[in-house]
């Protein structure tokens, strides 16, 4: 009975310190928080965050993969903002009662270039499913209209 007693203290007693030293940790505390930033949505803080505890201590693989994981949200971000401020161009083409063959012009390098961009997008299993969706909902938007305005 008192080995049992005796085991339980010292697996209570190392879980206790690996935890003390998981919060303690500069390293470990700004991961904590950088994971905490990912899953609220603020990709750049977590990055940043990931980073400095990165930089702190090159072998902490949870700094690692939000530092990852953020850098590929971030990406994400990126292609949907500029995908909103291409489409609202676009809507203010789309205004004019004639589209000049300029504009058409205009319109098919922004779709290019939006196309080219989403490419170079990989996702991985932890990134966040709306951002992903929203990019390619945005993505076949830009090749309908490329196929819209090539054909005219």
């Amino acid at each position: 009975m008192k080995s049992r007693v005796f085991v339980f203290v010292v697996a209570a007693s190392l879980l206790f310190i690996m935890a003390l030293y998981f919060l303690i940790n500069p390293s470990y505390e700004k991961s904590l928080r950088a994971k905490y930033y990912y899953e609220t949505g603020e990709y750049a803080e977590a990055y940043n965050l990931a980073k400095e505890a990165f930089d702190i201590d090159v072998y902490n693989r949870m700094a690692a993969t939000v530092m990852a994981q953020s850098q590929t949200s971030l990406k994400y971000k990126n292609y949907i903002d500029d995908a909103k401020k291409y489409m609202k161009g676009i809507d203010e083409i789309a205004k004019h009662k004639q589209i000049s063959d300029a504009d058409k012009a205009k319109i098919k390098m922004m779709c290019n270039i939006m196309l080219g961009s989403y490419i170079k997008l990989a996702p991985s299993v932890i990134t966040d499913e709306e951002l992903v969706q929203e990019a390619a909902a945005y993505h076949a938007k830009f090749e309908k209209l490329l196929e819209k305005v090539t054909q005219n």
